[in-house]
């Protein structure tokens, strides 16, 4: 079955309504639980972040998000679904003050999307590989409606606590239904193996800055060493080892932009022994060494150097 495509004016619907409520730009909590608009006026510099389980809607510009060495480029055609935490950089590349880019982001609670699959009884995609935990799929009408009428409980707060639950509830359903390709079911589908790399990726987040052996992991999450590594990959596009540094680095990095704590000091606190090795990865990953890097950064903030 064909999914019916959005139009301009019920983009432009949605783009209003938020438009409302993000007067500024930058990220904006609603009063719906989970549900968060965001907003800019230009394009952005690249930004690395954890990306936790969510929906993101584009009503107005682009963006792109890298994963590893993979490319997400969607606007208000496609959708981006994040089934687990995720180290990525992303990027706004189409905005401008006539135009903001503006984003709907509803965060997920874990197995949501799995939970839904099953009490709407919808068909598993055929395939034993399990699919990566970032994956595009289509606006259709109906998941564009539904989330523009989620954004217009903004504008009477009192019906929240009894709608938004329903109107979620049938966005992530729309969100797997109406998907042609069934792609988005295949990262929503509840597996004993994503179970175990769900409980790897939450092992390596509280464990980050501490030496990391694959076959304690593996143990951990009740699984051989190969088949963690196999399937940690599918799921993230990274071993256990590239996670685990992209937390160090990303946590190194507003270590030393939040407080006044010199690179040796942050890369001992994130797990590195080695100063150099720490200098090397960092550079590697944020294109400077860490004091031109965070001096850049606190430029663009305006915030004081130190």
């Amino acid at each position: 079955m064909k999914t019916a495509r959005p139009s301009a004016p019920d983009l432009d619907v949605l783009a209003t309504l938020m438009k409302r409520h993000t007067p500024t730009d930058g990220i904006h909590a609603t009063a719906i639980p989970r549900l968060v608009l965001i907003r800019a006026s230009e394009p952005t510099t690249p930004l690395h972040a954890l990306h936790a389980p969510a929906l993101c809607i584009v009503a107005q510009g682009r963006k792109q998000v890298l994963l590893a060495d993979e490319m997400y480029v969607y606007g208000s055609d496609q959708c981006l679904v994040a089934s687990v935490d995720l180290p990525v950089t992303g990027q706004v590349v189409e905005a401008s003050s006539t135009r903001p880019y503006l984003c709907f982001r509803l965060d997920l609670e874990p197995g949501q999307l799995g939970d839904m699959m099953m009490e709407a009884a919808l068909e598993a995609p055929a395939g034993n590989g399990l699919a990566r935990g970032l994956a595009l799929g289509p606006v259709g009408a109906t998941l564009l409606d539904a989330a523009t009428r989620l954004v217009r409980l903004l504008d009477t707060p009192r019906d929240i606590p009894v709608l938004a639950p329903l109107f979620i509830r049938e966005i992530l359903y729309r969100l797997l239904a109406d998907d042609p390709t069934a792609k988005l079911r295949r990262i929503a589908m509840a597996d004993g193996r994503l179970h175990s790399v769900t409980r790897a990726i939450h092992w390596i987040k509280e464990h980050y800055a501490a030496p990391m052996r694959i076959e304690h992991l593996a143990r951990t999450v009740h699984m051989s060493p190969s088949a963690l590594h196999q399937h940690f990959k599918s799921v993230t596009s990274m071993s256990p080892l590239q996670y685990q540094k992209q937390l160090r680095l990303q946590e190194a990095r507003r270590l030393m932009l939040a407080r006044p704590m010199d690179a040796a000091m942050a890369g001992h606190t994130v797990g590195y022994e080695s100063p150099s090795q720490f200098s090397r990865e960092y550079s590697r990953m944020f294109g400077a060494p860490p004091s031109r890097d965070i001096a850049r950064l606190r430029e663009a903030l305006g915030a004081p150097s130190s």
